[in-house]
């Protein structure tokens, strides 16, 4: 058995067929599936340790307040943060870059202030800097792409100026797969005064990610991206941030101390972590990391770009395809957005669906770049690190069976 075989049997959801076919799980942007140890952890912590975390002194109670701890300097090491204080554990990426907006935004932006985001972005690092300049009066403003799909550094070195409070952008964008220069971003913000959010929910699953090399001051992630459970994300801010900004909800857990009339905080991380946390969240989460460096995030993202390399140019030669973002593979992440002509990507995705095939169709949550590319959806297919080359030769084939059954005259769907 060959490592790739070993992968795929850490994951029993692939074992099956759909639609009489064998499942081929394209859907990874939107979510990765669970290997069985992180399956195993969790349920272990569930069956023997299950207690809420810094409130007892009982053996239960102590045994799961260190698992989250240690889960807590896992994703420090696996980011390179300076310091487990610095690691924010939330419901998820949108959570994250919301507390962000909440926190920090609304006590350091003002009227007259500028954000900066690009035009490809998700929705949870959109809509919270559009509400919040609604909110303080500072002005929104957009970095656009090249002709390839890339953000446009030199619109970007325009648009950030003495007047921009804060920078956010993607990592990794969720459509176009484009890996956005956060180093360069950063330095630019830096130098205008501004601080630099980065959406890392696309980037952490799949390559290394070192926050202190990006010189990001926040970065945001998802858990289920990564093949953790629902439910958990993390917020990276830097020590001196963090410490600046007051909480995010109010309640057990957060505050040092409480009278009748005032309280007083907990330091960062706690007092941006009110009420019970997601304790199993949290613990299969750093389980999940534990996976991925046993493969090796360089591994990882090299094994995509292969599986990249084979299917994106093989779809550009599908007659009536059009992709989205980069024709390069080298500039790509596993994601890869592609209309066919004559056919909604909801009946593509729907064809792909009976040969076993699952990938997203839609505006995946990125409605602005999607009137940007003058189209109302895209189809979506996201490779993973335990996808096949049989199975994007699989995702090619069945684009042009699709393409060859509507154009046969058999009812093309407009």
């Amino acid at each position: 058995m060959d490592k790739l075989e070993q992968i795929r049997a850490d994951f029993p959801i692939l074992q099956q067929t759909v639609n009489e076919e064998p499942l081929v799980y394209l859907d990874n942007a939107a979510t990765a599936q669970r290997p069985t140890p992180v399956l195993e952890r969790v349920r272990q912590f569930y069956q023997t340790d299950n207690a809420n975390v810094h409130r007892g002194v009982h053996t239960l109670a102590q045994r799961a307040t260190t698992a989250y701890e240690t889960a807590r300097q896992k994703v420090q090491h696996f980011l390179h943060a300076a310091a487990p204080e610095e690691i924010i554990f939330t419901r998820g990426c949108t959570e994250a870059l919301n507390l962000v907006a909440a926190t920090y935004g609304r006590t350091h932006l003002q009227a007259g202030d500028e954000i900066v985001i690009s035009v490809a972005e998700h929705h949870s690092n959109l809509i919270p800097w559009q509400q919040l300049a609604h909110q303080t009066g500072a002005r929104l403003r957009y970095i656009g792409l090249t002709a390839t799909g890339e953000l446009d550094l030199a619109a970007a070195q325009q648009l950030i100026n003495d007047h921009t409070k804060l920078v956010a952008v993607a990592h990794a964008t969720n459509v176009l797969g484009t890996i956005n220069p956060i180093q360069q971003l950063a330095a630019l913000a830096h130098a205008h005064g501004a601080v630099i959010v980065v959406d890392g929910a696309q980037a952490v699953p799949h390559m290394p990610v070192d926050v202190q090399a990006l010189d990001a001051d926040f970065y945001a992630f998802s858990g289920h991206k990564l093949m953790a459970p629902t439910g958990i994300g993390v917020l990276y801010g830097k020590a001196a941030l963090l410490a600046d900004m007051p909480p995010y909800q109010y309640g057990g857990e957060m505050i040092s101390a409480v009278h009748q009339q005032t309280s007083t905080w907990a330091a960062a991380p706690y007092k941006f972590e009110a009420g019970t946390p997601n304790i199993a969240g949290a613990i299969g989460l750093g389980a999940a990391i534990d996976y991925l460096q046993t493969i090796g995030m360089a591994q990882i993202a090299a094994h995509e770009q292969q599986l990249v390399a084979q299917a994106l140019p093989a779809l550009l030669q599908i007659e009536g395809l059009t992709v989205y973002g980069p024709h390069d593979p080298a500039q790509h992440t596993g994601v890869i957005a592609f209309n066919l002509a004559g056919l909604h990507p909801h009946d593509l995705a729907t064809a792909l669906d009976m040969e076993g095939i699952a990938v997203r169709a839609g505006h995946h949550c990125a409605q602005p770049l999607m009137e940007y590319l003058g189209v109302s959806a895209t189809a979506r297919a996201s490779f993973y690190l335990y996808n096949t080359a049989a199975e994007a030769a699989a995702l090619v084939a069945a684009v042009q069976k699709a393409k060859e059954f509507f154009h046969l005259g058999i009812g093309e769907i407009k």
